[in-house]
């Protein structure tokens, strides 16, 4: 039998399942419960303590362990934010993290309700990255997603040390563009970002701004133009970094995508024909992705790779 893994996505909810190989061989345990998260009667992890967070992941870890009597010697974590050997050294979207010592602080709470496993810590993206990349047959290229929600994510796999906040990534000099919530100017999340376009548009949800560009509003038809020339700009700096390849696209908001609008303010900014090739692709939203993610890259961290 192949090692049994732990893998968990920390977006707004905390999702844990146990992972052999590329594959989740439990139910997903999610907290707080869909119906509570819905309803907005329980809590999200934007408005719990970090001593809180790091608990209930304990517990919600525990739990899955004890429903199919599984002792995992590793767990890998996707939490947001910039994350150094263990540490949470800034995240934006959830202030109340910053400096957390999560690694350390997951393994005592674990180690103190008798589960002893070796954790490791990777930004959200870098998860959902490694679970494509698994669950694709692709452990062996390089996979790169952007994740599209509250804020924006950068996912690169393999995992490589490196602050990878692509969401903050420079793509204009308009002093104008404010809207990021880490306060810097001119990011990308300032453009793409959920909470951003509710900021700019207070009068309308960014559902109801794509809405409205295809009802030929213009102001609205403006913004889809920027919102998807930032995203092209942002995915352009990348491959004159790294080299052309496939981006993929996930989250709640990769729906207001258009794929031929984005591929052809790319080809506008990539000119170079070794660089040229590069393709978008939409794939759908998956917290399992992401906890399959997790656990690959804590096992491979394991194994030093």
């Amino acid at each position: 039998m192949q090692d049994q893994m732990i893998g968990v996505a920390a977006t707004g909810q905390i999702a844990v399942g146990l992972v052999e190989g590329n594959e989740l061989v439990s139910q997903l345990r999610i907290y707080p419960p869909p119906g509570e998260a819905e309803s907005g009667d329980g809590a999200d992890i934007f408005s719990m303590p970090m001593e809180s967070i790091v608990e209930t992941m304990a517990q919600v870890i525990q739990d899955v362990c004890a429903d199919h009597d599984a002792r995992p010697a590793v767990a890998g974590v996707g939490f947001p934010g910039i994350i150094r050997g263990g540490v949470v050294v800034e995240s934006p979207n959830l202030k109340q993290a910053k400096g957390a010592k999560l690694a350390e602080a997951l393994g005592n709470a674990l180690a103190n309700r008798g589960e002893n496993m070796a954790v490791s810590i990777f930004n959200n993206a870098d998860a959902s990255a490694a679970g494509l990349a698994a669950t694709r047959g692709q452990l062996e290229k390089l996979v790169r997603v952007w994740t599209l929600g509250h804020g924006v994510g950068f996912g690169r796999y393999p995992h490589s040390e490196g602050p990878w906040e692509g969401g903050h990534g420079v793509v204009t000099l308009d002093p104008k563009e404010t809207y990021c919530g880490c306060g810097g100017k001119g990011h990308l999340e300032g453009i793409v970002g959920h909470r951003a376009m509710r900021l700019r548009f207070l009068d309308l949800e960014p559902e109801e701004i794509f809405a409205n560009a295809q009802e030929g509003d213009t102001r609205c038809a403006e913004f889809e133009m920027l919102w998807h020339r930032a995203l092209a700009a942002a995915s352009a700096s990348n491959i004159h970094f790294e080299g052309p390849g496939k981006f993929y696209i996930s989250g709640p908001n990769s729906r207001f995508v258009k794929p031929n609008l984005l591929s052809q303010y790319l080809h506008e900014m990539v000119t170079m024909t070794a660089l040229q090739g590069s393709v978008f692709e939409v794939v759908p939203t998956s917290t399992e992705i992401a906890v399959i993610g997790a656990a690959v890259n804590a096992a491979r961290a394991g194994r030093g790779q």
